[in-house]
Protein backbone atom coordinates (compact mmCIF):
# COMPACT_ATOMS: atom_id res chain seq x y z
CA UNK A 1 0.00 0.00 0.00
CA UNK A 2 2.82 2.38 0.92
CA UNK A 3 4.67 1.59 -2.33
CA UNK A 4 1.50 2.24 -4.31
CA UNK A 5 1.00 5.64 -2.68
CA UNK A 6 4.66 6.53 -3.23
CA UNK A 7 4.43 5.50 -6.88
CA UNK A 8 1.29 7.60 -7.42
CA UNK A 9 2.84 10.67 -5.77
CA UNK A 10 5.98 10.25 -7.86
CA UNK A 11 3.97 9.98 -11.07
CA UNK A 12 2.07 13.19 -10.38
CA UNK A 13 5.23 15.05 -9.38
CA UNK A 14 6.97 14.03 -12.62
CA UNK A 15 3.87 14.96 -14.64
CA UNK A 16 3.83 18.36 -12.92
CA UNK A 17 7.47 18.96 -13.88
CA UNK A 18 6.71 17.82 -17.42
CA UNK A 19 3.76 20.17 -17.77
CA UNK A 20 5.86 23.05 -16.42
CA UNK A 21 8.51 22.46 -19.09
CA UNK A 22 5.83 22.19 -21.76
CA UNK A 23 4.01 25.39 -20.77
CA UNK A 24 7.22 27.33 -20.17
CA UNK A 25 8.38 26.52 -23.69
CA UNK A 26 5.22 28.19 -25.01
CA UNK A 27 5.13 31.23 -22.72
CA UNK A 28 8.86 31.99 -23.02
CA UNK A 29 9.96 30.84 -26.48
CA UNK A 30 7.03 30.30 -28.85
CA UNK A 31 3.99 32.54 -28.29
CA UNK A 32 5.98 35.75 -27.59
CA UNK A 33 7.96 35.18 -30.80
CA UNK A 34 4.83 34.62 -32.88
CA UNK A 35 5.56 30.92 -33.48
CA UNK A 36 2.52 28.65 -33.74
CA UNK A 37 3.55 25.08 -33.03
CA UNK A 38 1.47 21.95 -33.12
CA UNK A 39 -1.12 20.36 -30.88
CA UNK A 40 -4.09 22.01 -29.23
CA UNK A 41 -1.77 24.65 -27.76
CA UNK A 42 -0.65 25.45 -31.30
CA UNK A 43 -4.27 25.58 -32.43
CA UNK A 44 -5.06 27.93 -29.54
CA UNK A 45 -2.05 30.04 -30.54
CA UNK A 46 -3.32 30.33 -34.13
CA UNK A 47 -6.70 31.47 -32.81
CA UNK A 48 -4.93 33.95 -30.50
CA UNK A 49 -2.92 35.43 -33.36
CA UNK A 50 -6.14 35.81 -35.39
CA UNK A 51 -8.62 36.96 -32.72
CA UNK A 52 -6.64 37.87 -29.56
CA UNK A 53 -8.64 35.31 -27.56
CA UNK A 54 -6.30 34.23 -24.74
CA UNK A 55 -4.61 30.89 -25.33
CA UNK A 56 -5.64 29.29 -21.98
CA UNK A 57 -9.37 29.76 -22.72
CA UNK A 58 -9.28 28.14 -26.15
CA UNK A 59 -6.89 25.43 -24.95
CA UNK A 60 -9.26 24.46 -22.12
CA UNK A 61 -12.41 24.47 -24.27
CA UNK A 62 -10.97 22.29 -27.05
CA UNK A 63 -9.49 19.85 -24.53
CA UNK A 64 -12.77 19.43 -22.66
CA UNK A 65 -14.44 18.30 -25.87
CA UNK A 66 -11.63 15.88 -26.77
CA UNK A 67 -11.36 14.63 -23.19
CA UNK A 68 -14.91 13.29 -23.25
CA UNK A 69 -14.07 11.28 -26.38
CA UNK A 70 -10.75 10.03 -24.98
CA UNK A 71 -12.21 8.95 -21.65
CA UNK A 72 -14.85 6.81 -23.36
CA UNK A 73 -12.15 4.89 -25.25
CA UNK A 74 -9.16 4.86 -22.89
CA UNK A 75 -10.91 4.57 -19.54
CA UNK A 76 -11.40 6.70 -16.45
CA UNK A 77 -7.86 6.18 -15.09
CA UNK A 78 -6.36 7.81 -18.16
CA UNK A 79 -9.04 10.50 -18.09
CA UNK A 80 -8.30 11.51 -14.50
CA UNK A 81 -4.60 12.05 -15.18
CA UNK A 82 -5.45 13.92 -18.33
CA UNK A 83 -7.90 16.15 -16.45
CA UNK A 84 -5.14 16.93 -13.97
CA UNK A 85 -2.69 17.82 -16.76
CA UNK A 86 -5.24 19.92 -18.67
CA UNK A 87 -6.18 21.93 -15.57
CA UNK A 88 -2.50 22.32 -14.68
CA UNK A 89 -1.59 23.42 -18.22
CA UNK A 90 -4.49 25.88 -18.35
CA UNK A 91 -3.42 27.48 -15.06
CA UNK A 92 0.24 27.56 -16.07
CA UNK A 93 -0.48 29.10 -19.47
CA UNK A 94 -2.54 31.73 -17.67
CA UNK A 95 -0.27 32.57 -14.73
CA UNK A 96 3.29 31.59 -15.78
CA UNK A 97 3.83 34.87 -17.68
CA UNK A 98 3.11 36.73 -14.42
CA UNK A 99 5.05 34.39 -12.14
CA UNK A 100 8.01 34.02 -14.52
CA UNK A 101 7.86 37.09 -16.80
CA UNK A 102 11.10 36.15 -18.52
CA UNK A 103 10.87 35.93 -22.31
CA UNK A 104 13.62 34.65 -24.54
CA UNK A 105 15.96 37.45 -25.54
CA UNK A 106 17.17 35.46 -28.55
CA UNK A 107 16.21 37.34 -31.71
CA UNK A 108 16.60 34.42 -34.12
CA UNK A 109 13.17 32.75 -34.45
CA UNK A 110 14.84 29.57 -35.70
CA UNK A 111 16.68 29.06 -32.41
CA UNK A 112 13.54 29.86 -30.42
CA UNK A 113 11.59 27.30 -32.45
CA UNK A 114 14.20 24.59 -31.81
CA UNK A 115 14.48 25.34 -28.07
CA UNK A 116 10.71 25.56 -27.69
CA UNK A 117 10.18 22.29 -29.53
CA UNK A 118 12.87 20.53 -27.50
CA UNK A 119 11.55 21.70 -24.12
CA UNK A 120 7.96 20.84 -24.99
CA UNK A 121 9.04 17.40 -26.26
CA UNK A 122 10.87 16.64 -23.01
CA UNK A 123 7.87 17.82 -21.00
CA UNK A 124 5.30 15.74 -22.86
CA UNK A 125 7.69 12.77 -22.82
CA UNK A 126 7.77 12.89 -19.01
CA UNK A 127 3.98 13.12 -18.93
CA UNK A 128 3.51 10.18 -21.32
CA UNK A 129 5.95 7.97 -19.40
CA UNK A 130 3.81 8.37 -16.29
CA UNK A 131 0.50 7.59 -17.96
CA UNK A 132 -0.69 11.15 -18.43
CA UNK A 133 -1.43 13.42 -21.35
CA UNK A 134 -1.68 17.14 -22.06
CA UNK A 135 -4.91 16.40 -23.91
CA UNK A 136 -5.74 17.35 -27.46
CA UNK A 137 -3.70 15.59 -30.11
CA UNK A 138 -2.01 13.66 -27.27
CA UNK A 139 -5.32 11.84 -26.80
CA UNK A 140 -5.54 11.12 -30.53
CA UNK A 141 -1.94 9.86 -30.57
CA UNK A 142 -2.42 7.49 -27.62
CA UNK A 143 -5.70 6.13 -29.00
CA UNK A 144 -4.07 5.30 -32.35
CA UNK A 145 -0.97 3.87 -30.63
CA UNK A 146 -3.21 1.61 -28.59
CA UNK A 147 -4.55 -0.16 -31.67
CA UNK A 148 -1.86 0.35 -34.31
CA UNK A 149 1.91 -0.21 -34.26
CA UNK A 150 2.94 3.42 -34.73
CA UNK A 151 4.82 5.95 -32.66
CA UNK A 152 3.01 8.90 -31.03
CA UNK A 153 5.44 11.27 -32.71
CA UNK A 154 4.22 10.27 -36.18
CA UNK A 155 0.62 10.90 -35.20
CA UNK A 156 1.62 14.33 -33.91
CA UNK A 157 3.30 15.06 -37.23
CA UNK A 158 0.15 14.32 -39.22
CA UNK A 159 -2.08 16.47 -36.99
CA UNK A 160 0.43 19.29 -36.66
CA UNK A 161 0.97 19.62 -40.42
CA UNK A 162 -2.63 20.81 -40.72
CA UNK A 163 -2.63 23.02 -37.60
CA UNK A 164 0.63 24.81 -38.39
CA UNK A 165 -0.19 25.07 -42.10
CA UNK A 166 -3.30 27.09 -41.25
CA UNK A 167 -1.04 29.95 -40.11
CA UNK A 168 -0.49 30.93 -43.74
CA UNK A 169 -4.11 32.10 -43.95
CA UNK A 170 -3.64 34.73 -41.20
CA UNK A 171 -3.34 38.29 -42.52
CA UNK A 172 -0.04 39.20 -40.85
CA UNK A 173 1.62 35.80 -41.23
CA UNK A 174 3.37 34.15 -44.14
CA UNK A 175 5.27 31.11 -45.34
CA UNK A 176 8.23 31.98 -43.09
CA UNK A 177 6.03 31.63 -39.99
CA UNK A 178 4.77 28.26 -41.21
CA UNK A 179 8.34 27.04 -41.66
CA UNK A 180 9.29 28.09 -38.12
CA UNK A 181 6.23 26.23 -36.85
CA UNK A 182 7.30 23.10 -38.73
CA UNK A 183 10.79 23.39 -37.23
CA UNK A 184 9.22 23.44 -33.76
CA UNK A 185 7.10 20.44 -34.72
CA UNK A 186 10.06 18.39 -35.95
CA UNK A 187 12.10 19.18 -32.82
CA UNK A 188 9.16 18.26 -30.59
CA UNK A 189 8.43 14.97 -32.39
CA UNK A 190 12.08 13.91 -32.52
CA UNK A 191 12.65 14.50 -28.80
CA UNK A 192 9.36 12.83 -27.85
CA UNK A 193 10.11 9.71 -29.90
CA UNK A 194 13.67 9.56 -28.53
CA UNK A 195 12.39 9.61 -24.95
CA UNK A 196 9.57 7.09 -25.45
CA UNK A 197 11.48 4.72 -27.74
CA UNK A 198 14.59 4.85 -25.56
CA UNK A 199 12.49 3.86 -22.58
CA UNK A 200 11.26 0.75 -24.42
CA UNK A 201 14.50 -0.42 -26.00
CA UNK A 202 15.31 -4.05 -25.26
CA UNK A 203 18.45 -6.17 -25.35
CA UNK A 204 19.19 -9.87 -25.76
CA UNK A 205 21.86 -11.18 -23.42
CA UNK A 206 23.82 -14.40 -24.07
CA UNK A 207 25.70 -15.81 -21.08
CA UNK A 208 28.49 -18.38 -21.47
CA UNK A 209 29.56 -19.82 -18.12
CA UNK A 210 30.38 -23.14 -16.46
CA UNK A 211 28.15 -21.97 -13.58
CA UNK A 212 25.13 -21.64 -15.85
CA UNK A 213 22.82 -23.38 -13.38
CA UNK A 214 23.71 -21.04 -10.50
CA UNK A 215 23.29 -18.00 -12.77
CA UNK A 216 19.94 -19.21 -14.12
CA UNK A 217 18.64 -19.93 -10.60
CA UNK A 218 19.76 -16.51 -9.40
CA UNK A 219 18.09 -14.69 -12.31
CA UNK A 220 14.80 -16.56 -12.04
CA UNK A 221 14.51 -16.70 -8.25
CA UNK A 222 16.11 -13.45 -7.10
CA UNK A 223 15.56 -11.14 -10.06
CA UNK A 224 12.41 -12.81 -11.45
CA UNK A 225 13.81 -12.82 -14.98
CA UNK A 226 12.89 -15.35 -17.64
CA UNK A 227 15.85 -17.47 -18.77
CA UNK A 228 16.18 -19.89 -21.68
CA UNK A 229 19.00 -22.47 -21.70
CA UNK A 230 20.32 -23.95 -24.94
CA UNK A 231 22.67 -26.91 -25.25
CA UNK A 232 26.17 -25.89 -26.34
CA UNK A 233 29.67 -27.27 -26.73
CA UNK A 234 32.96 -25.41 -26.47
CA UNK A 235 34.77 -26.41 -29.64
CA UNK A 236 38.24 -25.81 -28.25
CA UNK A 237 37.67 -27.63 -24.94
CA UNK A 238 35.03 -30.03 -26.33
CA UNK A 239 33.04 -29.53 -23.10
CA UNK A 240 29.28 -29.53 -23.15
CA UNK A 241 27.35 -26.82 -21.34
CA UNK A 242 24.45 -24.39 -21.60
CA UNK A 243 24.11 -20.96 -23.16
CA UNK A 244 21.66 -18.76 -21.26
CA UNK A 245 19.44 -16.32 -23.15
CA UNK A 246 17.85 -13.38 -21.31
CA UNK A 247 15.71 -10.66 -22.87
CA UNK A 248 15.39 -7.44 -20.83
CA UNK A 249 14.90 -3.73 -21.08
CA UNK A 250 18.04 -1.78 -21.89
CA UNK A 251 17.92 0.11 -18.59
CA UNK A 252 18.06 -3.24 -16.72
CA UNK A 253 21.26 -4.39 -18.47
CA UNK A 254 23.70 -3.03 -15.91
CA UNK A 255 21.86 -4.60 -12.97
CA UNK A 256 21.66 -8.01 -14.69
CA UNK A 257 25.32 -7.94 -15.79
CA UNK A 258 26.48 -7.05 -12.28
CA UNK A 259 24.42 -9.90 -10.80
CA UNK A 260 25.88 -12.39 -13.30
CA UNK A 261 29.44 -11.27 -12.50
CA UNK A 262 28.75 -11.70 -8.79
CA UNK A 263 28.02 -15.39 -9.43
CA UNK A 264 30.82 -15.96 -11.96
CA UNK A 265 33.39 -13.20 -12.44
CA UNK A 266 34.80 -15.01 -15.52
CA UNK A 267 31.43 -15.37 -17.27
CA UNK A 268 31.41 -14.34 -20.93
CA UNK A 269 28.47 -12.03 -21.73
CA UNK A 270 27.32 -11.03 -25.21
CA UNK A 271 24.74 -8.24 -25.57
CA UNK A 272 22.82 -7.33 -28.72
CA UNK A 273 20.05 -4.81 -29.24
CA UNK A 274 16.69 -6.10 -30.48
CA UNK A 275 14.15 -4.07 -32.42
CA UNK A 276 10.89 -5.29 -30.87
CA UNK A 277 9.96 -7.74 -28.13
CA UNK A 278 6.40 -9.00 -27.81
CA UNK A 279 5.12 -11.06 -24.91
CA UNK A 280 4.49 -11.00 -21.17
CA UNK A 281 6.36 -8.16 -19.51
CA UNK A 282 7.08 -6.43 -22.83
CA UNK A 283 4.98 -5.02 -25.67
CA UNK A 284 1.86 -6.55 -27.13
CA UNK A 285 1.28 -6.91 -30.87
CA UNK A 286 -1.34 -4.36 -31.91
CA UNK A 287 -3.43 -5.69 -34.78
CA UNK A 288 -6.69 -3.82 -34.34
CA UNK A 289 -8.51 -7.18 -34.10
CA UNK A 290 -10.27 -7.89 -30.83
CA UNK A 291 -9.65 -11.05 -28.85
CA UNK A 292 -11.83 -13.90 -30.11
CA UNK A 293 -12.23 -12.47 -33.62
CA UNK A 294 -9.23 -14.27 -35.14
CA UNK A 295 -11.29 -17.29 -36.24
CA UNK A 296 -13.53 -15.03 -38.32
CA UNK A 297 -10.52 -13.24 -39.84
CA UNK A 298 -8.85 -16.57 -40.78
CA UNK A 299 -12.12 -17.89 -42.17
CA UNK A 300 -12.59 -14.83 -44.41
CA UNK A 301 -8.99 -15.08 -45.60
CA UNK A 302 -9.41 -18.75 -46.54
CA UNK A 303 -12.59 -18.00 -48.45
CA UNK A 304 -10.77 -15.38 -50.51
Amino acid sequence: MQKSVYKTIKEYLVMTVGMFLYCFSWTAFLIPKGIAGGGVTGMASVIFFATDIPVPYTYCLINVLLLVFGTLILGKGFGFKTIYCIILATLMLQFLPAIIPWISDIEDKLINAVIGGTLSGVGIGLVFMNGGSAGGTDIIAIIISKYKETSPGRVFLACDLIIIGSVIFLPDKGLEDVIYGYIQMVSFSYILDSILTGNKQSVQILVFSSKFQDIADMLTQNMHRGVTALNSIGWFSQKEGKVLIIVARKNQLQEISRAIKDVDSSAFISVSQVMNVYGKGFDQIKTGVKKGEWKQVIKKSSQQ
